[in-house]
């Protein structure tokens, strides 16, 4: 989890990020956009060749999933991450109020950037939940469950399961925090620009680990954490921008 993030950010850089200095690197233009858009057209080609299902039978057979209630990724894969990933992000709601090391040199307003981007994540991510009927692989007959697979794209149509089990919400324990990178990954400075793809790179490899776990439990399919990762990283972008764009409001001259 991101849980190095707190201490990280007070030893990965002690230069004062430019508080009104920000340039346009997050625009609708930038490479990341563009990277976005690759990945978004990749997860679709997946989704279209059926390989979720190769994969979880692969991992899995009539039984169900060997690895399911392995104590590692149960208790503290899934469970233990949970709760620590609870922790960071309590810890980073304290840092806009009471802030310590580098968080006292960054403005309010990125700091509350930041948290707004990941309440807004997790939130986007549990709202399509509700309203999915997807079950999760272990709930279908081919792995001795009771529901029938049923892309996820057909919304509306039951499957025979409980649903709700798109996209992965476990991955967005991590991914969420992807808004956490940006205001770094917008500066002007070069060195705060590391930083920031530090953290980006770190999230991601993170969010990836969580949404494997929860494949090999027969959680969910590759997908799911795929789609996941796509839809943080848009609210956190779209977050950023509407942060962005107050701020430069702010400091115009009356």
């Amino acid at each position: 989890m991101p849980a190095m993030t707190l201490m990280a950010l007070d030893k990965i850089d002690r230069t004062p990020l430019p508080q009104q200095r920000e340039r346009n690197r997050l625009g609708s233009a930038s490479p990341g956009v563009w990277l976005w858009l690759a990945c978004f057209g990749l997860t679709v080609v997946w989704d279209a060749s059926g390989a979720d299902l190769s994969v979880m039978r692969w991992l899995g057979d009539a039984q169900g999933f060997a690895l399911r209630d392995h104590w590692w990724l149960s208790t503290v894969g899934h469970d233990g991450a949970k709760r620590l990933a609870v922790l960071v992000f309590v810890g980073i709601v304290w840092m806009v109020f009471r802030p310590m090391g580098i968080w006292r040199q960054m403005p309010r307003t990125q700091r509350l950037e930041i948290v707004v981007g990941i309440t807004l994540s997790l939130l986007v991510v549990t709202a399509i939940k509700r309203v999915s009927m997807t079950s999760c692989p272990w709930e279908l007959e081919a792995f001795g469950g009771i529901a029938n697979h049923v892309s996820h794209w057909a919304w509306g149509v039951t499957d025979g399961g409980s649903g709700h089990c798109f996209p992965g919400g476990h991955a967005s324990s991590a991914l969420a925090f992807l808004a956490l990178s940006l205001p770094w990954l917008a500066s002007t400075e070069h060195h705060h620009r590391r930083t920031g793809q530090k953290l980006m790179v770190a999230i991601l490899v993170l969010g990836l680990v969580l949404g494997a776990i929860q494949t090999l439990r027969g959680a969910h399919y590759p997908s799911h954490t795929a789609w996941t990762a796509l839809i943080c990283a848009a609210v956190a972008w779209v977050n950023h921008r509407l942060f962005a764009s107050y701020r430069s409001w702010s400091t115009r001259p009356s």
